[in-house]
């Protein structure tokens, strides 16, 4: 009897043994809260930020990055919309993505936030802002390993048109709240949203804006109620966060209207004609689509964008305007989260 004990033991003390033996101690580039948060620069640290130099065809300019977080294999560049807006309304993503693990950079675009403004129409042109999301994304050292684009809005115009010209350089794309037709989007806006306004005030907004009398408070004092708060956000119009609000009074005005147009309406800019339905199917990199059920943007055509590409999913924001990442928050982080992940693990 003892001897069984003693063998049974001697068993139970390899098997631990072995147990333990397959079982490494964290490798050096496993994620921890230390590695996540550690510097990745010597000397003076400013928080994670990056001036980056960009060339021009009319000279050098100097655009503004901010790192949050490390990540070698996540690393999330945000492109933020308005035409024109800043990159303060992506903040709401310090509330969720590190705590997943996630790095995301900020990212004024030339003409916006921090970066320098050249005061010159001539830059607002999408393949020039192509080309220097490219420059950024060599500078900041991103890769197909790790690099994922998040477009919001005009963001997602200019991700996807970056999409169809570097995607070998993508390891995921996010196309938020943005259809891939600019003229579909204006026959949106006059089909579906606008009759969806009291008639009375849709026709002062219309008398307004064929007066091209944009700078009239009556303007923003009918849209604000009637359209802002039922397809941009959501959120009662006092209780707006402030970083959004920051965001949109912030904007790039005559980059705005240089590529938008004037109109809250549709699109009358340099991106009216924009539209690159025919070539979302040689998108082969894992995509993401996100819409709302309120937004400026037609829900359904968003939908439809996940089927277009290769490897495509949709996210919808019941609840959401245009700016779901803000009032419809949990389903956005979600499902963006979800995304990262699973593409990252090769799921997608």
């Amino acid at each position: 009897m003892k001897d069984n004990l003693f063998l049974f033991a001697i068993l139970l003390l390899a098997l631990s043994f072995a147990c333990t033996s397959t079982q490494t101690p964290e490798s050096d580039t496993a994620l921890t809260l230390k590695s996540y948060f550690a510097s990745t620069v010597a000397g003076i640290q400013n928080g994670g930020v990056k001036v980056i130099p960009i060339k021009t065809p009319k000279g050098a300019f100097n655009v503004w990055t901010k790192r949050f977080g490390n990540n070698p294999k996540i690393k999330l560049l945000l492109l933020q919309g308005g035409p024109g807006c800043t990159h303060d309304y992506w903040e709401c993503m310090e509330s969720f993505l590190p705590a997943e693990g996630i790095e995301f950079i900020y990212y004024d675009q030339l003409g916006t936030g921090y970066s320098d403004n050249p005061n010159d129409s001539a830059f607002w042109d999408l393949p020039r802002y192509v080309e220097e999301v490219e420059q950024v994304r060599q500078a900041l050292g991103l890769s197909k390993d790790n690099f994922y684009l998040l477009g919001h809005s005009w963001g997602g115009i200019l991700a996807m048109q970056y999409a169809l010209k570097y995607q070998d350089n993508l390891k995921g794309l996010i196309i938020s709240n943005m259809m891939a037709s600019c003229p579909e989007y204006g026959k949106y806006a006059d089909e579906v949203l606008a009759k969806q306004m009291d008639p009375k005030v849709l026709d002062t907004i219309r008398m307004i804006e064929a007066k091209k009398d944009f700078g009239n408070p009556k303007y923003m004092e009918l849209l604000l109620p009637n359209f802002y708060n039922k397809h941009i956000c959501r959120i009662p119009l006092d209780q707006w966060p402030l970083s959004m609000s920051r965001s949109l009074d912030n904007i790039n005005q005559s980059l705005y209207v240089t590529m938008q147009g004037p109109s809250e309406f549709g699109i009358a800019g340099r991106l009216a004609g924009w539209d690159v339905k025919a070539q979302l199917p040689t998108i082969k990199v894992p995509t993401l689509s996100i819409g709302a059920t309120h937004d400026t943007m037609d829900p359904e055509h968003m939908k439809w964008i996940s089927t277009a590409v290769q490897k495509g999913r949709f996210l919808l924001c019941p609840n959401g305007g245009h700016m779901c990442m803000w009032d419809d928050q949990q389903t956005y982080m979600a499902g963006l989260i979800s995304f990262l992940k699973d593409v990252d693990v090769g799921k997608m």
